[in-house]
């Protein structure tokens, strides 16, 4: 039989009825709202008078200067300062999500005793405190017994930290892997002293290598600014941006131009650009620039070719763009400490050198003074700490754990939970339920960045010295916690040991004093800046001559893990807000996605959607490949942030964690830990 018009009108018209007045569509609607909106751990808000009130978010590594949106004193918004001229107004993709990561389920509503295997009991405060100045007295005055982990780069909580190990006769305060800490060791092989500064505003040519400036490397927020106010609505651009580097990311997609450089070769990148520019009449006054540019001469077109898959015109391309501009900057890293190593970073910050730039586009900033009596700094790694740990060369009987996650987000990750194993009594401060406070024997909550006072001083890449403070803007916390800093403050008085401070607030308050800055002003959303150092550096010649030219390897692929701002860090994990962000070619129900492109797979036998392992070292990941042209030859890249084993249940088992997979090695000549390297084999499933 026919279908007329007036039939195929009936169909539709009773079609569309009858999903209107079933039960079933708005059932399902239901089931979205309440997912997407009403999470039962969100409190419900009361009606009153809405306030704003200035914090500092310490949510994102940067730290960014907010403002807290409060209904009857509980927060509810989150949005920029802007009368903060760091930010402008702007706030990070994790800031943003502050006030609903204030009431997650994932964090530690109370001190915690461990008294199973996986299995903790609430103790009150003081028994805690108590059990903590128990054990640090069993070990006072012997040295190694006692050592801390600090996950804060940028906190005055590290001094005293530092200071409090001091004071017991120990020195073992270790600091998480971090861009701040590998490019302090990089200045240092040039000559210099002091955080290296990068004035993004000031140039009209940025060159990134490995450096994710407008999403998960350095000040982002500030970046993205600098990077907005060359690009006027309506106007021609002001400055040129090239993003040099494994993935053609979010920075990658809004510069001028992208140069696919696999994570194994930046080096050699930056050092066959320098070979460029000086056969083009670039000269320098470092002392030692004929040794530079002997070693620079090895990095011929051909040779970069073989190393990186770029051609040479492209190359020359750059050096044409570089050589065009009046104030020219290089940023040479890896985003969120991604295990680049000093040469890596040697071998950028040698072309400011070379370029003249060092003091205008590249700054070095002088160290602060201390708060803290006592406190040094430290220069030892975490990876390192836990690798002796596990083969016996240190045994501390008591560890310290701050703002960190070592059990996640260091390399071979499986290797350090177990050799977390091997330290009898671990302490965890932290605000949520994370992998290492899993695996700790005390647990001790901190505040939420919104309920506590924090600092925040030099946050990488800012161009000169900067210092911001914030305050609790709650009168009383989510949960039942403490300011680890006063607990730290605390357990030294039990233990006879005057730092010269009662709290956390005070050491601030000292710090800004120490610093010239005016701290009533600074908790009220101000800043704190002072001037960059001059000073010269050299270019680093003897320690580049170490760096190896990348070689061919047809039986593994090099590994660039990814950061997404917005999937959350090291010390956090994905907001549940922002997992709607996250593509179907990322995560698709807990299969994690690599990426590589056609003649890689092809290269490795594999397809789109197939299931592979990636494996390295002792570790091995599996996953589905998505095939993407915006990855260097050679390389499969991956997503950090996914793989949790603890948290909630937004992100516990979702994906697989990247860190495992990361090969560790010493670089030539530095003493470092590096993983930026790393290869990985690639096998179907």
């Amino acid at each position: 039989m026919g279908l007329d018009r007036r039939g195929f009108v009936k169909i539709v018209v009773g079609g569309v009825a009858g999903t209107l007045f079933t039960p079933v569509i708005w059932k399902s609607l239901d089931d979205v709202s309440i997912w997407s909106q009403n999470w039962p751990w969100i409190p419900r808000l009361n009606k009153g008078e809405v306030k704003s009130k200035a914090a500092l978010s310490k949510l994102c590594p940067a730290g960014c200067a907010v403002k807290v949106k409060t209904v009857g004193g509980l927060p509810f918004a989150v949005v920029g300062n802007t009368a903060n001229p760091l930010s402008k107004g702007g706030v990070c993709p994790v800031c943003a999500a502050g006030a609903q990561l204030m009431y997650s389920p994932a964090r530690v509503k109370s001190p915690m005793k461990k008294v199973g295997e996986g299995k903790f009991e609430a103790i009150k405060w003081e028994d805690a405190e108590a059990l903590l100045v128990e054990k640090l007295t069993a070990l006072k005055g012997q040295n190694g017994k006692i050592a801390a982990i600090n996950g804060d780069e940028t906190g005055s909580a590290g001094e005293v930290l530092s200071g409090l190990l001091a004071g017991l006769g120990n020195s073992g305060c270790y600091m998480m892997p971090g861009e701040k800490f590998v490019a302090e060791k990089g200045v240092k092989l040039m000559g210099g002293s002091g955080q290296p500064g990068f004035d993004i505003a000031g140039s009209d040519l940025v060159l990134m290598i490995g450096a994710d400036a407008l999403d998960s490397w350095g000040t982002t927020v500030a970046n993205q600014k600098a990077f907005a106010a060359t690009r006027p609505t309506g106007g021609v651009a002001t400055a040129k941006f090239v993003y040099a580097g494994p993935v053609l990311n979010h920075t990658a997609a809004v510069s001028d131009k992208f140069l696919p450089v696999p994570p194994t070769a930046t080096a050699a990148f930056a050092l066959g650009l320098a070979n460029l520019l000086i056969n083009a009449g670039a000269v320098c006054s470092a002392p030692d620039f004929a040794e530079y540019k002997a070693l620079a001469a090895k990095y011929t077109a051909e040779e970069v070719e073989k190393a990186t898959g770029l051609k040479a015109e492209s190359m020359k391309e750059l050096a044409a763009l570089i050589k065009a501009a009046k104030a020219p900057l290089v940023i040479a890293g890896a985003s969120f400490g991604q295990g680049a190593g000093a040469l890596d970073f040697v071998a950028g910050a040698s072309l400011n050198v070379l370029l003249g730039r060092v003091g205008g586009g590249m700054t070095l900033l002088p160290a602060a003074p201390k708060a803290v009596a006592g406190a040094g700094a430290s220069d030892k790694d975490a990876g390192s700490f836990l690798a002796d740990v596990s083969t016996g060369k240190a045994a501390p009987g008591v560890l310290l754990v701050y703002e960190a996650n070592p059990a996640y987000a260091l390399p071979q990750a499986g290797d350090m939970a177990k050799a977390l194993g091997n330290i009898a009594f671990k302490v965890s401060f932290s605000t949520y339920m994370d992998e290492t406070a899993s695996l700790c024997d005390l647990i001790l909550p901190a505040p939420h960045p919104f309920e506590r006072y924090d600092d925040n001083l030099n946050p990488y890449g800012v161009a000169k010295p900067t210092y911001l403070a914030g305050k609790p803007v709650v009168q009383k916390p989510v949960a039942d916690c403490k300011d680890p800093v006063d607990v730290l403050l605390g357990a030294a008085a039990k233990l006879g040991l005057s730092l010269g401070f009662d709290t956390y607030a005070d050491v601030i308050k000292a710090k800004a004093k120490a610093l010239g800055a005016d701290f009533d002003a600074l908790v009220a959303g101000g800043i704190w800046t002072g001037e960059a150092k001059g000073g010269s550096l050299n270019l680093g010649a003897s320690a580049l001559a170490k760096v190896a030219m990348p070689k061919a390897d047809d039986k593994t692929l090099a590994l660039a893990p990814m950061s997404n701002q917005a999937y959350g860090s090291a010390t956090l994990a994905t907001p549940p807000a922002n997992l709607l962000a996250v593509r179907d070619t990322e995560l698709s129900g807990k299969d994690l996605f690599v990426q590589m492109n056609a003649a890689t797979a092809k290269k490795v036998g594999v397809a789109e959607g197939a299931r592979v392992k990636l494996s390295a070292g002792k570790g091995e990941l599996k996953a589905r490949v998505h095939l993407n042209e915006g990855v260097a030859p050679g390389t499969v890249a991956v997503l950090l942030g996914f793989g949790r084993s603890a948290w909630d249940e937004f992100t516990k088992g979702k994906g697989d964690n990247v860190y495992k997979i990361l090969t560790v090695s010493d670089e030539a000549g530095t003493g470092l830990k590096v993983w930026a390297g790393s290869t990985v084999t690639v096998a179907k499933v």
